[in-house]
């Protein structure tokens, strides 16, 4: 391939933003993610205020982007969004506890190892990267968790948000979630 034809890609194949979502979508995702980042957030006030777990991680926002606002993605339903953290989780550990003193090299093969395994599995979700990359430059809180950080809280937030995307998303006549589970 040529430079210019490589540099032509770049332009896109469509010109325009978007098309806008109804006032009524706006609204639903809207309650979604807010019900479901306070219940995390109170499990977490409730369960574990004061000890080392917590039960909030940035990826979880992103995560509230898909299941409540793109209900119908593949990157939103509970095979990825579930599985997709849990392998993060588990990836962005190995690579804190086997390269640490590599920071780069820890932050790097977290999130491009964290992607190949999610494709490999079925299970892309794109915050699992974060929460692969969140492992590795965390807090001394998030390292000493260890791999405890694969359950707590990879595994149980991402449950606690499926939960509330199957009530919230299914109110509507016009959502309906899941579109598969598996």
């Amino acid at each position: 391939m040529k430079l210019p034809e490589y540099l032509h890609k770049m332009r896109g194949t469509t010109r325009g933003s978007p098309p806008r979502v109804s006032n009524e979508e706006i609204l639903w995702s809207w309650i979604g993610a807010f019900a479901g980042i306070a219940i995390v957030a109170w499990v977490n006030r409730l369960f574990f205020e004061g000890t080392d777990l917590t039960m909030m991680i940035g990826s979880f926002g992103a995560t509230a982007v898909l299941v409540y606002g793109a209900v119908r993605s593949p990157l939103a339903q509970p095979r990825n969004m579930v599985g997709g953290h849990i392998i993060s989780a588990f990836i962005g550990v190995a690579c804190w506890k086997l390269f640490h003193q590599f920071p780069w090299l820890a932050e790097a093969a977290a999130v491009a190892t964290a992607i190949a395994v999610m494709h490999l599995t079925r299970t892309l979700h794109p915050p699992g990267g974060a929460t692969a990359l969140i492992a590795v430059i965390g807090s001394p809180d998030i390292h000493k968790l260890g791999f405890w950080y694969v359950l707590m809280p990879a595994t149980l937030g991402p449950l606690i948000l499926l939960l509330v995307a199957l009530l919230v998303n299914n109110i509507p006549a016009s959502r309906r979630y899941p579109e598969i589970w598996f």
